[in-house]
């Protein structure tokens, strides 16, 4: 079987423009730098002239590409695309010198990107200003990134039941935004950037300096988890309407963007009616429910580690922290109140298992994702009623239309690949000498894109301690769960590199 012939010159472009995007907001976080006068402007200066110049360069030896692209060739866009943002991504960290290690600085990138929020940094706060706000720009751009995939590319690509998220959101078919994938892009932006500005201001008026309050809210609705903080979000512990705050943006991050589009349409009824939406809550309000109980009559500590030490036990601190906990971990978000590690194993088990839960399709979120569960509960009570009746035709429903056969067994092939994938990512990290809880946390936590894991890794701790060769390990789970699994996946496979 001969090779295929791939039309190289649009997937060079497309990274050249890749290239683009991460010079310019290598640029703004240089503004950044000479405004708080960091001492690295120059240096930040270089770095984003650098990735502009090669993205240049790139675009303008494949200007006259073959406007085509086919499946192969999209699959390797998003993929490669990944990779080559974060490869670049690193010279911020290098050149300043704030992660002198290539494999350090390549893990916090890849971290920012995938919005998984996982760090090696063991002082943050010494960390430059404007290297600290290029940290959080790469969440944003990340989870951006993300939603269009989601919205634009992945249903096209028929990654892991993603054919069914055409159907409600703004891509070819079914019901759209805007006929064209380019103006549904813009109006996306323009939503999330509006989120974002409005948390910056909010997160201001509360009592956050503008420098801390910008980096949270480009965490926040890339449900990223970077803080400028050592503490994380548990640094204004003493102050609750910064959390509620966070807690608000962390929702919305989590929800599907499409039906923010619909809100501010009026259509107040597609978001009543979707029944991922309508799960995505209930999941919300019982989980918060259990942790805040639990956090009331059990979890009796304080938290040394933590700026502001958190003393539990009355009603409203408790419902906070354990509904901020469960938002953050569902959402991958990844900010912490506290060490939910030590509030009763029970809840150490709890928060571990929600890291598969994941927020929903079309969100900044990763894990598996509500639209996918719910295939599964539907499918899975639904083979209750196939067994007593084998010749009744039971279709899944969702949003009341018949789900095809198809996207079903793409759905449960997605969640198969997925739970071996946090086996296999498990076992590699045992092999790194880790306890079982480290490893099984880790595995977790970096497929799932969530940031805090278990053990030695858990919510006040970072991945410092990490051997080189676990670092990547981790940011391969990162780029695999970032990208739904099969984006990546599928290249490792021969036959996609052959012609039949």
């Amino acid at each position: 079987m001969s090779r295929i012939k791939l039309n190289y010159k649009i997937i060079f472009h497309f990274f050249g423009l890749l290239l683009l995007f991460n010079g310019g907001f290598m640029l703004i976080s240089t503004l950044i730098s000479l405004i708080y006068n960091d001492g690295v402007t120059l240096d930040l200066f270089l770095a984003g002239l650098a990735t502009l110049g090669i993205g240049t360069l790139v675009m303008y030896r494949t200007k006259d590409h073959r406007k085509e692209m086919n499946k192969r060739e999209g699959y390797i866009v998003v993929a490669f695309g990944w990779i080559v943002m974060s490869l670049s991504g690193t010279l911020p960290y290098l050149v300043t010198e704030a992660i002198p290690s290539f494999t350090d600085a390549f893990f916090e990138t890849m971290s920012g990107y995938s919005t998984t929020g996982a760090s090696i940094l063991n002082d943050i706060e010494a960390v430059p200003k404007g290297v600290l706000f290029w940290r959080s720009i790469t969440h944003w751009i990340g989870g951006m990134g993300i939603i269009v995939l989601a919205i634009a590319i992945l249903p096209l690509l028929g990654v892991g039941g993603m054919q069914l998220f055409a159907a409600e959101a703004p891509g070819p078919g079914g019901d759209k935004l805007h006929p064209r994938i380019t103006d549904t892009a813009k109006r996306l932006w323009l939503i999330y950037f509006g989120y974002t500005a409005a948390e910056t201001i909010l997160l201001q008026v509360a009592g956050m300096s503008f420098f801390d309050a910008i980096n949270h809210a480009l965490s926040t609705l890339s449900t990223g988890g970077f803080s400028t903080k050592n503490a994380s979000v548990a640094h204004w512990n003493d102050n609750p309407a910064i959390q509620y705050i966070i807690i608000f943006f962390m929702f919305l991050a989590g929800t599907n963007f499409v039906l923010s589009y619909y809100l501010f349409k009026g259509k107040v009824a597609k978001i009543i009616k979707d029944e991922e939406f309508k799960l995505y809550f209930r999941f919300i309000a019982v989980f918060t429910f259990v942790a805040a109980i639990l956090i009331y009559f059990r979890a009796d500590v304080s938290i040394s580690s933590i700026d502001h030490p958190m003393v539990l036990g009355e009603g409203e601190s408790a419902f906070r922290h354990g509904l901020f906990q469960v938002l953050s971990v569902i959402t991958t978000t990844g900010f912490v109140t506290a060490d939910y590690t030590l509030w009763t194993p029970f809840l150490t088990v709890f928060f571990f298992g929600l890291m598969f839960l994941g927020g929903s399709a079309g969100s900044t979120s990763g894990g598996v994702k509500v639209m996918r569960q719910l295939i599964l509960i539907k499918n899975s009570f639904l083979e209750f009623k196939r067994a007593l009746h084998p010749n009744a035709i039971v279709p899944v429903r969702y949003n009341g239309k018949s789900v095809s056969k198809d996207i079903v067994f793409n759905v449960l092939g997605f969640f198969i690949l997925y739970m071996l994938s946090f086996i296999v990512g498990a076992l590699v990290f045992s092999m790194f000498q880790m306890d079982f809880e480290s490893a099984i946390g880790l595995s977790a936590s970096s497929l799932g894109n969530v940031g805090p894991a278990l053990g030695d890794f858990g919510p006040v701790n970072n991945y410092a301690a990490l051997p080189p060769l676990g670092k990547w390990w981790a940011s391969f789970l990162m780029l695999i769960g970032r990208l739904e699994l099969f984006t990546v996946l599928i290249l490792l496979t021969p036959f996609f590199w052959r012609n039949r």
